[in-house]
């Protein structure tokens, strides 16, 4: 068994993926958005988890929380946005949710981290004022929370762009960027107003890594490491101090989606990737750290997948950027035998670069992630559509050790060919051919020479009409 990016299966579509130990199993909580969806978060959220030494091995829990258990989205129409779940100091499981942009947390509680959860109620001040319901109440948005050694309980919130007044009639929000604040043991009561610790401009900002939104929070032995993402929105960052509230020091871009700020590229089109919002937090085991991220799909930001990343920690709170790949959990490189699907991509981009799927772009123009079928159609066929002249799929990394063919599964309207190279600028190829299809499904074998031991694999198309890119065998 190998473990690839996107690591669950590929119709399903979790983004804001928080990862958290409980037991001897992994399990990740998230965001749940539908394939082709018109807007974020559709779907009743789902819990995935895998085995503490098997992040390879992820198994579906089911439906943990709906959006009509909440009072006041019986109807189901209001969503559910980024959530968190920490473990309270009576034992029981805490899910933490944004209350789509009503301005509100609510909370569920369960006995099982995997749940189901029950509504338990929206954070709250001391005199039971829901918070966002006071004037001057900075926006709650993506909590993040942290269950200290001590069983302090501190919830982390906040996003960048100003909100309009509340549906309801109320006052409208403050937006001044990241706060914390520090709950009761109840894990539901505030014990004071939140403070205001990651400015989103100004004295006490990160300059052009600026907090946004996603927050997210761990700790290294003594050190707390806040996670977030910033103004760019296709990165997440981390800021890290030795007290929960206060001091933190900005700590460096751990993964961006389109490795931007890897080797100094901060030219947007030059990305490795197409680029949307992301959201993520860090898992570790033993002496391993993770970095959970998402990608984009279908050409927006409303079919989002799970990605995540090994770190290479350089002290405490202290990672190195990581690159985004095609095995971030597989322990290592993709064997260079067997069959892959071409959504493992970790590279796409058209032959005028890449767009930001949140902005105006020509998509007749762009290749994309897509599927055939209807949403969560467990065969569903998951593939790179319209690769047109200079469009190119990346995957990292596979053990060319002994690969001496490849074939190629395609279809499309196209008349070309097929350059395959170790490098992005194609100066050398190890397998050339033909790519001439009328629609029809085809697949192409020829002979591969790759430069053996481990390297990446770039697919070029080079031609006429667009050509839809669908898996490969390494032979």
């Amino acid at each position: 068994m190998q473990a690839f990016n996107p690591y669950l299966p590929s119709w399903e579509y979790i983004p804001d993926g928080e990862p958290h130990v409980f037991g001897d199993r992994v399990y990740v909580y998230g965001s749940h958005d539908h394939f082709n969806a018109p807007i974020f978060c559709v779907g009743d959220y789902v819990c995935w988890s895998a085995p503490v030494d098997n992040l390879k091995d992820w198994r579906y829990e089911g439906v943990i929380f709906r959006k009509n258990q909440d009072p006041r989205n019986r109807l189901g129409l209001r969503l559910l946005f980024a959530p968190d779940v920490a473990q309270g100091p009576d034992g029981r499981f805490y899910l933490y949710y944004a209350f789509d942009f009503l301005g509100m947390i609510g909370v569920a509680v369960s006995d099982k981290p995997a749940g189901p959860y029950a509504y338990y109620g929206k954070v709250h001040y001391p005199d039971g004022t829901v918070w966002g319901r006071k004037k001057g109440d900075q926006f709650p948005f993506d909590p993040g929370v942290l269950v200290d050694d001590d069983g302090s309980v501190y919830l982390y919130s906040g996003f960048y762009t100003p909100t309009p007044a509340i549906a309801s009639g109320f006052h409208k929000l403050r937006n001044d960027g990241g706060v914390v604040v520090k709950l009761e043991r109840d894990m539901v009561t505030m014990k004071e107003a939140p403070t205001l610790l990651f400015p989103k401009q100004g004295e006490g900002s990160f300059p052009n890594h600026e907090f946004f939104e996603a927050s997210s929070i761990r700790k290294d032995g003594d050190q707390y490491i806040f996670v977030y993402s910033s103004r760019h929105n296709h990165e997440l960052c981390c800021a890290v101090s030795d007290r929960p509230d206060s001091g933190f020091v900005f700590g460096g871009t751990l993964v961006d989606q389109g490795d931007m700020f890897l080797h100094g590229n901060e030219v947007e089109q030059q990305a490795l990737n197409y680029l949307g919002n992301t959201h993520g937090g860090l898992l570790n085991i033993g002496d391993d750290w993770y970095i959970f991220y998402h990608r984009q799909t279908n050409q927006h930001s409303y079919s989002r997948q799970a990605c995540a990343e090994k770190l290479v920690r350089l002290g405490p709170g202290q990672f190195r950027q990581a690159e985004v790949t095609s095995c971030g959990l597989n322990g290592g490189p993709l064997a260079g035998k067997g069959r892959y699907e071409a959504r493992i991509a970790c590279n796409l981009w058209s032959g005028s670069g890449v767009a930001r799927y949140d902005q105006p772009f020509d998509k007749k123009a762009h290749p994309f992630f897509t599927q055939t079928g209807k949403d969560r159609m467990e065969r569903g066929d998951q593939y790179i559509a319209n690769m047109r002249d200079g469009a190119v799929a990346g995957y990292k990394y596979f053990d060319f050790t002994s690969t001496t063919a490849i074939e190629v599964e395609f279809s499309g309207q196209c008349s070309g060919r097929l350059r395959l190279s170790h490098s992005p600028d194609f100066q050398s190829a190890v397998a050339e051919m033909a790519a001439v299809s009328d629609g029809m499904r085809k697949a192409v074998r020829v002979p591969m020479t790759p430069e053996k031991g481990v390297q990446p694999l770039y697919i070029r198309f080079e031609g006429e009409g667009s050509l839809n890119l669908h898996a490969f065998t390494l032979e």
